[in-house]
């Protein structure tokens, strides 16, 4: 800290905030600490009596936080998102577009762990609107050492830590198998729940086929419209009952299976696999049907924006896969598949 002339501070930083009094109009901070002074600066602080001012002497081995900021939001940023100006040292990131929330969470934690350096974002692989903020960055005190954020652009590697991946499919085709609706024994009420979900993605229900139990007859009707939609959802038949034959009939249909089951309750006995093209296809138990947030809710962000999951995806949602079933059910906004 040093003393100098106000006259001779523009380019230097404040150490502490200065009040300025204008009776009946303000009272308050009207430079902050850590402000950069400029020329425009130099008559008001004149007038508010500040002949000579304290300021931080920065060498060339520190960073005052605002230009901080500035690193680590280029660390962050990457496709689809908007930044804030930087404000007290700190920028905030939000979503361009509606879309699949991205984040390496492995380089997040190593930045984290980087000493006076702080990231937060909302969860990773979650669903977002064009707006919601997704992120703030700042270091914790006014200046940093640059070798700190030297290490930070190292572990960031050149590959921003998060991204928004617009939804990219547009289409869905429904197959409601169990011989209770075909034979109109009870109404079809998972089909409109879909209906409802996947609007909220941009995914139309563009076809919708209902038949009998049998696998030949599931596996005749997943053929049918393998060609007529993005996306195509199998309800019903799920359990391990002997008569449910949808998982047999998606792996007769010659899809990968990625997982049949994850560690979420509930929605344990989901299925997904991919065709050859990369058609995503889902076996979703009853539960999505009757539950506010499920299984089904946690995949489908990613996969209506195109990205394609492995089994290692599922595994990883066994923390927080637990749904805590409040009476109010404030999913997104829950610890559920955090």
């Amino acid at each position: 800290m040093k003393l100098i002339k106000t006259t001779e501070a523009v380019g230097h930083v404040l150490c502490h905030d200065l009040t300025q009094i204008l009776p009946g109009e303000f009272k308050g901070a009207r430079f902050r600490k850590g402000h950069i002074v400029t020329e425009e600066d130099i008559p008001v602080l004149l007038s508010m009596g500040k002949e000579n001012l304290y300021i931080f002497e920065l060498d060339a081995g520190k960073v005052h936080e605002n230009d901080a900021a500035e690193v680590l939001c280029e660390i962050c940023k990457g496709d689809n998102i908007d930044r804030s100006e930087v404000k007290e040292g700190k920028i905030e990131l939000s979503a361009a577009c509606d879309g699949c929330f991205t984040l390496d969470t492995d380089r997040l934690y190593r930045i984290n762990s980087i000493d006076e350096i702080m990231i937060a974002t909302r969860k990773a692989n979650t669903a977002v609107c064009a707006g919601d903020k997704l992120a703030g960055t700042r270091v914790i005190p006014l200046v940093i050492d640059k070798d700190k954020l030297t290490e930070a652009t190292a572990i960031m590697g050149g590959d921003p830590l998060m991204n928004v991946i617009p939804y990219k499919l547009k289409t869905a085709a429904v197959i409601t198998t169990g011989s209770e609706v075909y034979h109109g024994r009870i109404e079809d009420k998972f089909t409109p729940v879909l209906i409802d979900k996947l609007s909220a993605y941009g995914i139309q229900v563009s076809v919708h086929i209902t038949v009998d139990d049998g696998i030949e007859k599931i596996t005749a009707a997943i053929e049918q419209v393998r060609d007529k939609a993005d996306l195509i959802l199998c309800t019903g038949g799920m359990s391990v009952d002997p008569d449910d034959n949808t998982p047999g009939a998606i792996k007769e249909s010659g899809a990968k299976i990625i997982t049949y089951g994850a560690p979420v309750l509930p929605g344990a006995m989901i299925l997904l696999g991919y065709f050859e093209d990369g058609t995503p296809i889902l076996g979703l138990p009853g539960c999505v049907m009757y539950a506010k947030a499920t299984v089904f809710d946690l995949v489908m962000p990613r996969i209506a924006a195109g990205i394609r999951l492995n089994k290692a995806d599922f595994v990883a949602y066994g923390e927080g896969g637990l749904c805590l079933s409040c009476p109010d059910c404030t999913y997104p906004h829950c610890p559920f598949g955090k």
